[in-house]
């Protein structure tokens, strides 16, 4: 009679652990789950600030749970080949980061993680192809990378919203957009060739402008001497018309300081009138 009860206090002890472990369930910070009954979503759980992480209890047998991460997650896209707007083809390398973040449209559209990383990777190929395949070859390797990186984020957000799939793009990264082998070579010279054109252009528009300027400099300059002379003159004329003497006596001192340097020699008569006034004085007299 005992064994026969500890039996049944065994089987009872069993039923209750599966029937509890059937109810409780929990769901840790980085999870959120949902409540299914019988293929249709009840209810959600740390999906919203009003239902956070913790122990949790459903309808044993007849609810189920399914765990989902609600971290950031990352797709390796695959390699793809994309043809650029001047008909170059790259072989372009990218990742994608995303997260759940309406973890009902994500059960139905999708279902799991490994049907979302597919349907994902090929609406990512779709967006690297519209933007990319619209820019040159040259802008994608380095001119304006960064700025086609943010529109293909932004057309992969726009597409994953209107396809309804329960996902948020938080980034994009190209990673890398390589030339084939075959085109490398050609292309690289190209842009050299590209560079090089417009580094004379721009070298010539420097000499250019350094001969306007120049000339301007030197037309200015001549004009300021120019008018200068001619203030100097007029001075001199109206100082030499007041004083003939003086005059006389600037000009051959004028013409001493053109003719006597350090190597000058003079053959003259003492009483020759160049000296007059090292003799005379001013006057000359």
């Amino acid at each position: 009679m005992t064994n026969q009860r500890l039996t049944l206090l065994g089987v009872i002890a069993a039923v209750l652990l599966i029937v509890l472990s059937q109810t409780i369930y929990i769901v840790g910070q980085t999870n959120q789950a949902l409540v299914i009954r019988l293929g249709e979503v009840v209810r959600t759980v740390n999906a919203s600030p009003d239902d956070g992480p913790g122990l949790k209890v459903k309808v044993p047998f007849l609810e189920s749970r399914l765990l989902f991460d609600k971290r950031n997650q990352a797709i390796q896209v695959n390699r793809q080949e994309i043809l650029t707007a001047n008909q170059e083809r790259l072989m372009v390398d990218a990742f994608v980061r995303y997260r759940i973040n309406d973890p009902v449209r994500f059960y139905t559209g999708l279902g799991d993680d490994r049907v979302a990383k597919d349907r994902l990777n090929s609406v990512i190929n779709a967006s690297l192809r519209q933007v990319l395949g619209s820019a040159s070859s040259e802008d994608i390797i380095s001119g304006r990378r960064a700025q086609l990186t943010g529109q293909v984020r932004e057309n992969l957000s726009d597409r994953t919203t209107r396809s309804r799939l329960g996902l948020q793009v938080i980034d994009v990264r190209i990673r890398s957009a390589d030339l084939p082998e075959a085109n490398q070579e050609a292309v690289f010279d190209r842009m050299k060739t590209a560079r090089q054109q417009e580094a004379a252009r721009i070298r010539a528009e420097g000499a250019q402008r350094q001969r306007e300027i120049v000339a301007t400099a030197t037309q200015e300059a001549e004009t300021i001497r120019g008018e200068a002379d001619a203030e100097r003159a007029k001075i001199f004329a109206g100082s030499f018309g007041k004083d003939p003497s003086f005059a006389a006596y600037y000009r051959s001192l004028q013409a001493y300081d053109a003719s006597l340097g350090a190597d000058t020699t003079l053959v003259l008569s003492p009483d020759s009138a160049f000296f007059r006034y090292f003799s005379k004085g001013p006057t000359g007299q």
